[in-house]
């Protein structure tokens, strides 16, 4: 057995529900629409970076969220880019005043919707 699934059509959710669960301490998650941020934003005038991608790929983006790493992550549907909704919302999160850097992985889908 390689994973568990309750529902296909909510394991992003869940996922994300249980990423958030096991640490509150660092990161927190949003949603409607997707996406999470770091607990502790870093410092005014600092640049803030955001990637993301489908899920499915385990840990998903959110786990390059913390302090010294993603200010944000955006997480698709499984094997699916995030759509640009979300990719704003967490730009937004993620702004200290100084830009954000998207971090994209070279996915058509990723590229076009970043």
């Amino acid at each position: 057995m390689k994973k568990l699934v309750n529902d296909v059509h909510a394991v992003v959710r869940e996922t994300l529900e249980g990423f958030a669960l096991a640490h509150p301490d660092l990161v927190d998650v949003h949603y409607s629409p997707d996406y999470v941020t770091r607990r502790a934003p870093k410092a005014e005038g600092k640049v803030g970076l955001v990637s993301g991608g489908g899920s499915g790929h385990e840990p998903l983006h959110a786990g390059f969220v913390g302090e010294g790493m993603l200010d944000a992550a955006v997480p698709g549907a499984v094997f699916t880019s995030p759509t640009p909704d979300p990719i704003l919302e967490a730009t937004k999160a993620a702004d200290r005043g100084a830009g954000v850097l998207h971090i994209v992985k070279n996915y058509t889908g990723d590229v076009l919707n970043f």
